[in-house]
């Protein structure tokens, strides 16, 4: 089977698994490799960066490489191949989980249990929650809802895309570590600069798709678009402000502000400020089927990217080998057919002169 079609079959497999079934309850791939990863750090922490570029290498490098190995195992074997793909789509991605916790929090703010959204809340993002109040979670809420539908499905759906399994793998791997060493803390701040950087290249493609997305999915399209285009390029992460600023647009809400991480408060810019409203307890419902949404269009644009350059490519070889057949048709090659021809050549005169003796 070809490889266009295994990711086709598979990540649709996949992605209707985590739709079901949300993430895995046991021996999920992805914490594995969370404790790995610490366990590499434990071992390589230095408040240097290029200790820490190696600490990227070799986790990153390490699951990439492991999945690439089963993909070669498994490549002459068309089932299997497919079962992988699933497989893998299935642990990287993270749409049912991401709406799951955040209508937990939705829930608990509905029913004016602050204290328990604030409790929630660290489930879906690594901000305090102690001194939001009920309005400052359901935008926080809305916020992650956002970012993360680029960074648990849409970028992983894109990558698998370009690099079937590997990619798949190694896009969650990147997404990981910037969550776990690729934040500004002291501890971090030279550490993951690395893993930071990296997951910024590797995000790039799926957040600007994501943002496009819920331009065509939020029924809001001209807002959205002028959101985006006014203020993306204020928020401090370059994958996070297209697709934040997108939702924003899209839900007709404000995003952004001032918000706290570790101890450390941050002033934001707000995104779609003009026109856009607080966000409301409401609102992280309408983010959530927003970012399924697009997540579902997402799967469709890649698999139909896939299939599309898998075509172009047989045609473009088809069209190499057609024209290799017609130069050598038309050039007898070597002796012998040069001497084809002189014979040739010799019985047409032959039967000439015959005919003009006649």
């Amino acid at each position: 089977m070809r490889a266009d079609r295994v990711f086709a079959y598979g990540a649709t497999v996949g992605l209707i698994g985590d739709l079901l079934l949300g993430d895995p309850r046991r021996g999920h791939p992805v914490a594995a490799f969370g404790r790995a990863a610490a366990d590499v750090e434990r071992r390589l922490w230095r408040d240097h960066r290029g200790w820490g570029a190696l600490h990227t290498l070799v986790c990153a490098g390490g699951a990439v490489g492991g999945a690439a190995l089963l993909a070669r195992a498994v490549r002459r074997h068309p089932a299997a191949s497919v079962a992988l793909t699933a497989a893998a789509t299935w642990s990287v991605v993270g749409g049912t989980s991401l709406g799951r916790e955040a209508r937990a929090v939705g829930g608990a703010l509905a029913a004016g249990d602050v204290a328990v959204a604030r409790e929630r809340l660290p489930h879906l993002c690594g901000r305090d929650p102690h001194s939001l109040d009920g309005p400052q979670i359901a935008r926080a809420v809305v916020e992650s809802v956002a970012e993360n539908t680029s960074d648990a499905v849409v970028g992983a759906l894109v990558w698998g895309a370009l690099a079937g399994v590997p990619g798949l793998v190694g896009f969650r791997a990147v997404n990981t570590l910037d969550a776990m060493v690729g934040h500004k803390s002291p501890r971090h701040r030279r550490y993951g600069w690395a893993s930071a950087r990296l997951d910024d290249l590797a995000g790039w493609p799926g957040a600007r798709l994501t943002a496009v997305l819920a331009v065509v999915a939020g029924g809001r399209p001209r807002e959205a678009v002028r959101a985006w285009r006014a203020d993306a390029a204020k928020h401090p992460s370059p994958n996070a402000g297209p697709v934040e600023a997108s939702f924003a647009g899209a839900l007709g809400v404000r995003l952004g502000g001032t918000l706290a991480y570790g101890g450390r408060v941050e002033h934001r810019p707000v995104l779609n400020g003009e026109t856009g409203r607080e966000v409301e307890t409401a609102d992280i419902e309408r983010a959530v089927r927003l970012s399924r949404r697009v997540g579902v269009l997402a799967l469709g644009v890649c698999v139909a990217a896939r299939l599309g350059a898998g075509l172009a490519a047989r045609r473009l070889a088809d069209a190499r080998g057609t024209g290799r057949g017609r130069i050598t048709g038309a050039r007898p090659a070597g002796v012998g057919g040069a001497a084809a021809g002189a014979a040739r050549l010799l019985s047409a005169k032959r039967a000439g002169a015959g005919r003009r003796r006649t």
